[in-house]
């Protein structure tokens, strides 16, 4: 099941951007710089659309300055690509390097990837800069790793808990622990895990969606003196350095890309989205109410006067029904969207209830219409009363006609300024349809449950 998530994923991602893409045209020149907002927001998709193609995993590295978030990097790819040392905050600025790593793979599929972003210090820069940096950084990742080195400071467990609030699973990396003997080394780490079931007990209801685990790493470990006894009675001492203990990481890595892989990258890559088409909604509609606006009051008014002028009932229901669904169509080319026949039997509840407000206009005035004719013939014989009865009856109908037409108008928009998200290839109803078919693996839990907590029909 899990293997049809991308696909999915991609072609709902292709058609928002060529929905999109369409509602450009006819815009115009850039009104306010919304024609730009869209561009960029397409191009925001189309990224997305090339992370699913590439099969690529986000992980994103924190910890405070010296905890060897550089050096877990490189042990895991097994090359010094980035640098490190014994200077205070290396790195600078968020870098990513990506490493393939050794998964089997079915067919002709394209291999997993993961890109591995190295972040600087937590405590390296300042207040504001260092919150909007992690959290920029935090909500583009499919995976976090917090990288300690010892027992949790307050400031590590408070950079901790800000990004604990991101909801996407997230390892904790005990690093150095080649510098700890096994009881102290013992200690720390199961410091580390009350901590973690603590934090997700008080944040992530329900109960097991607790932080995923507590990896203990040497991505770096400090040279052993190697002491030689030579034949000739010669005595010397060397540095030599041990290999990186790395393998729980990396084991740890391998079995969540091949376990979840796919529903995480899904999952972000969908709710990335729908954030990404709220911002579009926004433009689209700024570019296209005025025109929908008088389309709408156009039809709202010549249904009125063909409602006023018709005297036969069940014309000015069929006429009326007609009409609205014209109304839908002109609209959706003017938004640029192309409506489904499922999604204008959407908006048909809309029309009905348009139907049975002329209809109980109608009633009111006579029987089917017949109140108008009525008037009419009363008119041939009695000019005066009899006009007066067809003018109030036809006002009557006039005014339920041009008010149900201009409600259709205003549910249309609506459903077309949301994009069309609720429909069956919309964002939101595939991003609804993945999260009920994806596990319920402690990995997802959070994340399962933020989206759900936010996915609802507009």
């Amino acid at each position: 099941m899990a293997l049809s998530l991308l696909p999915r994923a991609r072609q709902t991602l292709n058609q928002a951007v060529a929905r999109y893409s369409a509602a450009l045209q006819g815009s115009g020149g850039d009104q306010n710089g919304h024609v730009s907002a869209v561009k960029t927001g397409l191009g925001q998709m189309e990224n997305l659309t090339t992370k699913l193609d590439s099969r690529c995993l986000k992980v994103a590295v924190f910890g405070l300055v010296s905890r060897g978030k550089s050096a877990v990097i490189n042990a895991l790819i097994g090359e010094p690509l980035l640098d490190t040392g014994p200077c205070h905050g290396v790195t600078r600025w968020p870098r990513s390097v990506y490493w393939q790593p050794p998964l089997a793979t079915e067919g002709d599929q394209i291999p997993w990837q993961m890109e591995l972003i190295d972040t600087p210090g937590l405590d390296e820069v300042g207040g504001d800069l260092r919150s909007d940096m992690a959290q920029t950084v935090a909500r583009q990742a499919d995976l976090i790793l917090f990288v300690v080195a010892g027992a949790m400071t307050r400031q590590e467990y408070l950079a901790l808990l800000d990004l604990w609030q991101q909801h996407k699973p997230l390892l904790l990396v005990l690093n150095k622990i080649d510098l700890y003997p096994d009881l102290d080394r013992q200690a720390i780490y199961t410091n580390l895990q009350q901590l973690c079931q603590g934090l997700g007990e008080t944040t992530a209801p329900p109960a097991q969606a607790v932080m995923d685990g507590v990896v203990m790493v040497a991505a770096d470990p400090a040279p052993w003196p190697v002491r030689t006894e030579w034949p000739d009675g010669r005595v010397t001492e060397t540095w030599e350095k041990p290999l990186a203990q790395i393998e729980p990481l990396r084991q740890a890595l391998l079995t969540l890309v091949a376990q979840e892989g796919a529903a995480l990258v899904t999952l972000n890559a969908l709710r990335s989205a729908r954030q990404i088409e709220s911002a579009l909604v926004s433009h689209v509609s700024q570019l296209h109410r005025d025109r929908a606006d008088a389309l709408i009051w156009e039809f709202a008014k010549y249904k009125a006067l063909a409602v006023a002028l018709n005297p036969i009932a069940g014309l000015d229901l069929l006429g009326g029904a007609i009409a609205d669904l014209v109304m839908i169509r002109r609209l959706a080319q003017v938004y640029g969207f192309p409506l489904t026949n499922h999604q204008v039997g959407q908006l048909w509840q809309a029309i009905l209830k348009s139907s049975g407000v002329l209809l109980l206009s109608q009633l009111g005035s006579g029987l089917l219409g017949a109140g108008k004719t009525t008037a009419a013939l009363v008119s041939l014989v009695d000019s005066a009363s009899g006009v007066t009865a067809l003018v109030g009856a036809m006002t009557a109908q006039a005014s339920a006609a041009g008010y149900g037409t201009y409600a259709v108008g205003k549910v249309t928009q609506t459903y077309l300024e949301q994009g069309c998200s609720w429909g069956p290839e919309g964002i939101s109803a595939t991003l609804q349809q993945v999260l009920q078919e994806t596990s319920s693996a402690p990995t997802l839990a959070r994340l399962r449950q933020d989206i759900a907590t936010t996915l609802s029909p507009s």
